[in-house]
């Protein structure tokens, strides 16, 4: 189970979760699995709400390729059950994908900072870029105050704090995404190898299968019987049976 897990890799993978289903729902990542499918019913019990509620978390991860199913009939009822894992590689990649927009905008915003002025308003706490402080005449139309030139060396030191953060975060993502992939590619190798095998015997059963068949057609040949040999007995009657030649 992922409750076992390091919180390092658990932190990040209930936040991808939550961004799609809420955070409220975020601990389906301490039950769920990577390895094993879970039952639907479980997760429903585990989560407190209905199965059709469960069901339509699961969908919307789903659509995400966060989580993969499968699924098993009653032979009694008739109907199917699901059962349900985490696509763990998935959800890393995703989130890695969130955290590079992240990083690009924060970048973007340290570039404006230090390259654009700002002005404010102090008494309605209101900014503008210099395109628009100069529309307005450098004036606030709310109280009439003047513009000051805002100093962005706080929010520039702020950006740079976040934007330190977040590659340390995505840093670790990273690693996880490697490790998943090798683990992905041992387990895929072990599945062709487990498939070949599989074929070796199909096709081992098949030619046994077409060998006994032509075995069943091939038609029956009655072996000839030698003639027993005649004792020294049988000889000696069959040699008296004889007619004596008459003599001239």
């Amino acid at each position: 189970m992922l409750a076992k897990k390091d919180d390092k890799i658990k932190k990040p993978l209930k936040e991808a979760v939550s961004m799609i289903i809420g955070k409220q729902f975020e601990d389906l990542v301490d039950f769920l699995d990577g390895d094993k499918y879970i039952n639907e019913f479980l997760i429903a019990k585990k989560l407190d709400i209905t199965i059709n509620q469960a069901r339509n978390l699961l969908y919307k991860l789903s659509d995400h390729g966060m989580v993969s199913s499968t699924r098993k009939k009653d032979k009694r009822k008739g109907w199917y059950t699901y059962f349900w894992k985490l696509e763990i590689l998935k959800i890393l990649e995703f989130l890695r994908e969130t955290f590079v927009k992240k990083i690009e905008q924060i970048k973007h915003q340290i570039e404006s900072r230090e390259m654009k002025r700002f002005y404010i308003c102090e008494r309605c706490n209101v900014e503008y870029n210099e395109e628009n402080a100069l529309a307005h005449d450098f004036t606030c139309n709310e109280c009439g105050s003047i513009f000051v030139l805002k100093d962005n060396t706080k929010i520039v030191k702020e950006f740079r704090k976040n934007l330190e953060k977040h590659l340390k975060e995505m840093e670790l993502i990273d690693e996880e995404i490697v490790k998943e992939r090798e683990k992905s590619g041992k387990k895929k190798l072990k599945e062709v190898k487990k498939e070949e095998e599989e074929k070796k015997k199909k096709r081992a059963e098949k030619r046994a299968a077409t060998k006994k068949l032509k075995d069943l057609m091939k038609p029956k040949i009655k072996k000839k019987i030698a003639p027993k040999k005649a004792s020294k007995k049988q000889k000696i009657k069959k040699v008296s049976k004889k007619k004596p030649k008459k003599r001239r």
